[in-house]
């Protein structure tokens, strides 16, 4: 089992799209993936049509041998959820001390051929969990004008998280989101990305596209609401791509 952690403290740069989306392509290509909402706006959850549930991942936390009953089984083909609850919330002041939380509720769950966690948007404790247990980690890349400087701190944390919890982790990908090549501003972030990053900059670049505007207000993954989309193909190509990198691990 492969786990995969979709990262970065910045709101609003296609984390969860890039999750969502994701998962059900990889899921879609035969493998049996778990998608973890770690975030406590619960996004990645109500998303895949999921509303309404009192419990999920906050539980599997305080008692990970319990967190089999808290997976919803097959909001995709293939896919299975463990979906964060508004009480999640509250866990960032329970977990300071208990970096690997999530590891032991990802333990409790075998049987899954990758492990796909939206991370909040900050670097509390609910980041340093994910972190902890991931194998990998994949950085949404909005393409504006801060967004590289907003990725020092997030790198700091991985350094420190590598020297302590977790020596294996590893930056899988940055995936360029939000990418709209009718502007210079676009390919000025590119341009840098990829003389910043190197080849950790996936290929497969994700466009301003209406249709993954959409897709959530229908609680459905790209490839199921609008799958001839730009959006759609693009999120089949980064699958394709990250899972030609997971390999690799």
């Amino acid at each position: 089992m492969k786990i995969l952690g979709i990262v970065n403290q910045k709101g609003g740069v296609g984390k969860t799209t890039t999750a969502i989306n994701l998962s059900a392509y990889l899921a879609a290509g035969g493998r049996r993936v778990l998608l973890v909402d770690m975030d406590a706006q619960g996004n990645a959850t109500s998303g895949l049509g999921q509303r309404g549930i009192e419990q999920g991942l906050y539980q599997a936390l305080a008692d990970p041998g319990s967190a089999a009953q808290y997976v919803v089984e097959g909001v995709q083909p293939g896919l299975d959820l463990l979906p964060a609850t508004p009480d999640l919330a509250g866990a960032g002041v329970e977990l300071i001390d208990q970096a690997d939380a999530l590891k032991d509720v990802l333990a409790a769950l075998p049987g899954y051929d990758l492990v796909v966690i939206d991370a909040p948007p900050s670097l509390g404790p609910l980041t340093i969990n994910v972190l902890s247990a991931a194998d990998a980690l994949i950085i949404p890349l909005q393409a504006e004008y801060y967004a590289l400087e907003g990725l020092a701190g997030l790198m700091d944390t991985v350094e420190r998280v590598r020297g302590t919890l977790n020596p294996q982790l590893r930056i899988l990908g940055v995936a360029l989101t939000m990418f709209d090549g009718r502007t210079n501003l676009a390919q000025e972030v590119e341009q840098s990305a990829r003389g910043h990053f190197g080849e950790l900059v996936f290929w497969s670049v994700i466009p301003r596209n209406v249709r993954l505007s959409e897709a959530p207000s229908f609680a459905k993954p790209i490839g199921a609401f609008a799958p001839l989309s730009a959006g759609a193909a693009a999120y089949k190509r980064l699958a394709e791509e990250v899972m030609q990198r997971v390999e690799k691990i």
